[in-house]
């Protein structure tokens, strides 16, 4: 410290340049939070696997909508806004690619305006990124809505620029609430105009630096970011290095109080409350070291504030030290005395009850606390739209969607089947069929859209048995035929037998009608058998005999025609009647045949037996499939899409179970069939949140873990003791739950909110457990510091209460200040947030740490040094 102070100008010169160079060549940290996106999901993700299926197949395009509201009948008029409004669209060319006009046909009409007529819909198609669909939307506002027209965009893109527009707004609001709130609490504490100033100075250049260095190592390392990296940056760093400054401002008037040089009362500060300072720093500089080994981006984004307290630390042994040794006693003026130094008379009065009886001390704090961790259901919402609130367009324009044409209808499911042939020959087609009517059974799924039923409803001609009603019908056409073939044969060998009794039976006639009269007999035996056994096969070779022996006569006839003189006529009459018997015996033949055909392709298609589906041959070449076609396939075939329309809000709890159902229910499906090879992936918001909610439990998991290890190891290895560090590190936890507890009855069972944001727990954690074990280590460190003076365990508590109790209290409501100024940033996670953190650090500062840690502590008396013993005051 002899040497800082002795460089003190150059220190302070060159650190000031350093954070202004840096300033002014770091990245825009904003930009780079607003490139990195809302969702950053890892490769093993379903839905990003969905993204990269059809990014790789060049599908990946995004859909947004112009949603109308309309307060009339459409009429003629509004009919040719609609026109006009879809024909500027698609005017703006790149990245649009496709606009459907909702009054263009009935079809579109029934798709894109809702049953009641109060919703229309003008779905767009971009091919682009989400700064490049922003820009379409700005200029669709600007240039397409006409100005007496109440339209809103949306879509999933529009959505979440909505939230990173939230985000920055309360960004802003909180930074400068912050330094407002820090400054008039400050003023209060210490009743100096000048004290305040040195912590925002302070504070002020740690912030401006850390936040380039972090924007550098975004660029040059990919380090990890978000829309929350700054506000972090402001809440933590403004509100713990304040907490800081007060610990060694305090330190330096108590040192100045007992008639020290202003030197050596800066050595000594910070040989006591220093040590005390980097112990705290040390402590939250590895809880917030420990997010970086968590694997989704958003949460290892909050690491950067470990950047922060490094900075921060350097700071405060660099620029407050000038302070002190150029302002002397004037750094308090015009104040004599200051609030900060005073013995706390609240924690003196706490610490005759957790000090003198530590059981009743106990139970005071588990029966505040107990109760409400019952009430913790541990309830996540995952609805980005609550984000942001319903002033936004984005959402004023979902809600609109949602009442007319059902909340599941806004953001589908999507799953995509992608292999590396065709999956579009009449074999395979059945099976995505047969997974979407399984698919459609699970609770929760309204409809689903597929390549077999593009509207969501099934096409029936593609079933078995409707194929074979449709057959059963064509054998009662042919039976129907045949017998009016029959008759007319009949009718024909009538006649002939009168002309061959009027020709005194010459030419043959009488040989030729007892041959019709055969013939007749065999089909009217072939009809019978059709009839009772439907044995097509059987029934066409004898068509094909009967019908040869028709030719014969029929020839016969033509040529006797010709010898009969007068009656030649007649002949030619029944000739031409045998020729029309003939041809109509071919056609029922040619029925017949193409109906044994398709039976037999029907017995051989496997697809038949395992889904009861059957596509006959030239059907998927029909120009209504192309349409079909083009709207569920990909990558020239090789990929399909289906669409399932929840039936409940796809940002809903139970839109992530459903998913999950619907995972499941794909995946058994495709099961020993041609489909089981092929990559399967889910898409869509609610397979997002799905992804999210694995993701958010795992590292959850997986941080606290790492992160309460480490704190133990440090605070066990710099307090010499392994009793301490448990009983700080539980009080913290009970701390945590019971905050979030209360946070889950305001947000869930007050406000109605689905649960609480799914980010919180994880960030509420970190930041409550790495910021109130300063707490903790502000009043143990004192503890210590007095045991070595040779008094008993209680008498040092006692004293450390006393004096850090002020401390501490301060400390904790210019934190807890510094969090509740996010509470107007407008940002749900971030209010949900602050209120864990406010909850928790009051909660500590005033219960917690006063009642039990003190308690905890003279209960064990000396044995709290367990196994390292307290060195000093055992070598007295």
């Amino acid at each position: 410290m002899k040497t800082v102070l002795k460089f003190k100008w150059p220190i302070l010169i060159g650190l000031i340049a350093l954070t202004a160079v840096l300033f002014l060549l770091a990245p825009n940290l904003t930009e780079q939070a607003e490139e990195a996106g809302s969702f950053q999901l890892s490769d093993d993700a379903s839905s990003q696997q969905a993204a990269d299926i059809l990014a790789d197949a060049g599908a990946a395009a995004q859909t947004i909508s112009v949603v109308v509201p309309m307060d009339s009948e459409l009429d003629d008029s509004t009919r040719d806004t609609l026109e006009q409004m879809v024909a500027d669209i698609e005017a703006i060319g790149e990245p649009v690619t496709s606009v459907l006009n909702p009054v263009e046909s009935e079809e579109l009409e029934e798709q894109l305006i809702s049953e009641d007529g109060e919703t229309i819909l003008i779905p767009i198609t971009l091919d682009g990124s989400d700064e490049e669909v922003n820009q379409v939307a700005d200029e669709i506002r600007e240039n397409v809505i006409p100005s007496g027209l109440t339209a809103y965009i949306t879509g999933e893109a529009i959505i979440n620029n909505d939230v990173n527009i939230s985000a920055q707004e309360g960004l802003k609001r909180t930074e400068i609430i912050t330094v407002v709130l820090i400054f008039g609490l400050l003023l209060a504490v210490f009743r100096s105009f000048v004290t305040p100033f040195i912590p925002l100075v302070a504070v002020g250049i740690t912030y401006l630096l850390s936040q380039s260095i972090v924007a550098f190592f975004i660029d040059w390392f990919g380090f990890p970011v978000s829309n929350y990296t700054q506000i972090f940056l402001v809440a933590i760093l403004f509100g713990i290095g304040t907490d800081y400054c007060i610990l060694l401002l305090s330190r330096y008037k108590e040192e100045l109080s007992s008639g020290h040089g202003v030197e050596e009362a800066i050595i000594n500060t910070y040989k006591t409350a220093g040590r005390t300072l980097l112990i705290s720093g040390l402590a939250v500089f590895i809880g917030f070291s420990a997010i970086g080994f968590a694997e989704f981006p958003i949460f290892k984004s909050a690491v950067a504030v470990a950047v922060g307290i490094f900075v921060l630390l350097i700071v405060l042994f660099t620029v407050v030290p000038f302070f002190m040794a150029v302002l002397k006693e004037k750094l308090f003026w015009p104040s004599k005395k200051s609030a900060s130094h005073s013995d706390s008379k609240i924690w003196i009065w706490m610490s005759k009850l957790s000090i003198n009886r530590p059981l009743l001390s106990m139970l005071v704090v588990a029966i505040i606390t107990v109760p409400l961790l019952f009430t913790y259901d541990n309830d996540l919402s995952f609805n980005t739209v609550d984000e942001i609130g319903g002033e936004y367009e984005s959402v004023k324009g979902l809600r609109a969607i949602e009442d007319g044409f059902g909340k599941g209808e806004s953001l589908p499911v999507q799953v995509l089947f992608k292999s590396d042939g065709a999956l579009t020959d009449e074999d395979t087609i059945p099976y995505f069929e047969s997974v979407s009517r399984e698919v459609e059974k699970i609770e929760g799924v309204d409809s689903v859209r597929a390549i077999t039923r593009p509207t969501g409803e099934v096409i029936e001609e593609l079933y078995v048995d409707e194929q074979l009603g449709l057959l059963a019908d064509g054998l009662t056409e042919a039976r129907d035929g045949l017998g009016e073939v029959q008759a007319g044969l009949t009718e024909i060998e009538t006649n002939l037998a009168n002309i061959a009794g009027q020709a005194g039976g010459s030419g043959g006639l009488g040989e030729a009608a007892a041959g019709l009269g055969q013939l007749n007999d065999q089909l009217g035996q072939v009809t019978q058998g059709l009839q009772q056994t439907g044995n097509i096969q059987q029934t066409v070779g004898a068509l094909t005999q009967i019908s040869g022996g028709l030719t014969e006569i029929e020839q016969g006839l033509q040529g006797a025609a010709g010898q009969t003189g007068e009656l030649g006529a007649g002949l030619g009459q029944l000739a031409e009647g045998l020729a029309s018997a003939n041809e109509g015996l071919a056609e029922i033949e040619g029925g017949l045949t193409e109906a044994s055909d398709m039976m037999q392709s029907m017995s051989d298609s496997e697809s038949v037996r395992a889904t009861g589906l059957f596509v006959p041959e030239g059907t998927l070449d029909e120009e209504g499939f192309e349409q079909v076609f083009d709207r569920y396939t990909f990558a020239d075939e090789t990929g399909v899409m289906m669409e399932v329309i929840l039936a409940e809000d796809p940002y809903s709890p139970e839109a992530i179970d459903t998913v999950a159902e619907i995972k499941d229910t794909v995946n058994r499906s495709i099961a020993a069939t041609p489909l089981e090879e092929a990559d399967v992936a889910f898409g869509g918001i609610a397979s997002i949140n799905s992804d999210l909610q694995d993701v958010s439990s795992n590292d959850f998991t997986n941080t606290v873990i790492i992160m309460l290890v480490s704190l133990f190891i440090v605070l066990a290895i710099l307090f010499r003791s392994l009793i301490m560090p448990l009983y700080m590190i539980g009080s913290l936890l009970l701390t945590y739950y019971t905050s979030i507890a209360i946070a889950e009855l305001i947000f869930v069972n007050g406000l109605g909110f689905d649960g609480i944001s799914w980010a919180v727990p994880f960030f509420g954690f970190v930041m409550l457990v790495a910021l109130g074990v300063d707490y903790s280590i502000f009043l143990l460190d004192r503890f210590r510091e007095e045991s070595f003076n040779g008094i008993s365990v209680r008498d040092a508590m006692y004293t450390s209460m006393a004096k850090m109790g002020t401390v501490i209290i301060t400390a904790a409501i210019i934190l807890a200040g510094t969090f509740g100024a996010m509470m107007p940033s407008g940002v749900l996670s971030l209010v949900q947030i602050a209120t864990i953190v406010v909850t928790g650090l009051l909660l500590y500062g005033l219960v917690v740490l006063p009642l039990l840690i003190p308690a905890i502590s003279v209960s064990f008396d000396r044995g709290v040094w367990w196994p390292f013993g307290n060195r000093k005051r055992d070598h007295k």
